[in-house]
C-alpha cells in the first residue's frame, strides 16, 4: 500500500487535477465548451499534425539508424567497439537539451559549419539555417533518441548465437541475407520495444523543439506551454495536455497488445 499511496500522491492526483481542469471552464461547472474550442482550433490540428509526423519521422529514422550501428557494433571488429557500447550508456543519461545545443554549436546561425564556410568563402551569411525549420528538430530527435533503440539492440545481439551466423556463411549466405534472414528476426522484439518508447518520448519531447528556436515547428507540448504560461489559458492547456496523455497512453498499450501477441 505505501507505494501505490505514493504513486497516487505524486501521478494520479496530479493528473486527475488536470483532467478536472479541462472540463472546468473559468465561468465554474463541468463542461466541454474547452475540448470543442480546442478541437475546432487551426492551431491544435496543425500542433497534431506536426506532433504525428516528427514522432512518426524520428521513430523511424532512430530504428534504420540504430540497427545499423548496433550491427557494425556487435558484429564488426574495430578498435574501441566496447569503449562505444559503453558510451551508449552513458549518452542515455544526457538530457536533450545539451545534444540540441551542441548541433546549434555546429549548424547554427553562426555555429562552426557557418563560421567556417564563411572564412573559406567570404561570404556574409552560410549556407545551413535548418534547424530552426522540422528538418532541424527531426535531425536533433533522431541524434538523441537513436541510443534508445541501440541499448536493446546490443543486449539483443550478444544473446545470439554466433554458430547461426557461421553456418549461413559455410552455406553460401552473403551478409545482407544473413541480416535478413537471421539477424533481423531476432532483433524484432527489441526493435518494437526501442521503436515504441522511442515513439513515446517524441510525442512528449519538450526541449528540443524549445532549444532549436524552431517558431514555426509547435507541437503539442509547446501547445500546452504556450497555453498555460503565454496566454493564461489553463482549460485550455489541460484539454491539449489530456489529448496528449491519451495519445501516448493509446500507443503503449497497442504496444503491450501487439508485442504479448507476438510472443515478444
Amino acid at each position: 500500500m505505501p507505494p501505490v499511496a505514493v504513486l497516487a500522491l505524486a501521478f494520479l492526483y496530479p493528473l486527475a487535477l488536470v483532467v478536472q481542469q479541462s472540463v472546468t471552464p473559468d465561468e465554474g461547472g463541468v463542461s466541454l465548451d474547452p475540448y470543442a474550442d480546442v478541437f475546432a482550433s487551426e492551431v491544435f490540428r496543425d500542433a497534431l499534425t506536426t506532433t504525428v509526423w516528427l514522432a512518426v519521422g524520428s521513430t523511424a529514422g532512430c530504428l534504420v539508424l540504430g540497427f545499423v550501428l548496433a550491427l557494425i557494433i556487435a558484429f564488426v571488429p574495430f578498435p574501441g567497439g566496447k569503449a562505444v557500447a559503453r558510451f551508449i550508456d552513458v549518452f542515455l543519461s544526457f538530457p536533450s537539451f545539451l545534444i540540441t545545443l551542441a548541433l546549434l554549436f555546429i549548424y547554427g546561425s553562426v555555429g562552426m559549419a557557418n563560421g567556417l564556410w564563411t572564412d573559406v568563402t567570404g561570404a556574409a551569411e552560410g549556407p545551413f539555417h535548418f534547424l530552426t525549420t522540422p528538418w532541424g528538430v527531426l535531425l536533433a530527435e533522431i541524434t538523441y533518441f537513436t541510443p534508445f533503440v541501440m541499448r536493446p539492440l546490443l543486449a539483443a545481439f550478444s544473446q545470439l548465437d554466433t554458430g547461426q551466423l557461421e553456418v549461413a556463411s559455410s552455406l553460401g549466405a552473403g551478409p545482407v541475407r544473413i541480416i535478413r534472414q537471421v539477424i533481423l528476426p531476432e532483433a524484432l522484439p527489441a526493435l518494437a520495444a526501442g521503436g515504441s518508447l522511442v515513439l513515446v518520448m517524441c510525442l512528449n519531447e519538450f526541449g528540443i523543439v524549445l532549444f532549436t528556436g524552431a517558431k514555426d515547428v509547435t507541437t503539442l507540448p509547446m501547445l500546452v506551454y504556450s497555453k498555460a504560461i503565454l496566454e493564461s489559458d489553463y482549460p485550455a492547456a489541460c484539454v491539449v495536455a489530456v489529448v496528449n496523455i491519451a495519445i501516448s497512453v493509446g500507443l503503449y498499450s497497442l504496444y503491450r497488445v501487439v508485442s504479448r501477441r507476438a510472443g515478444a
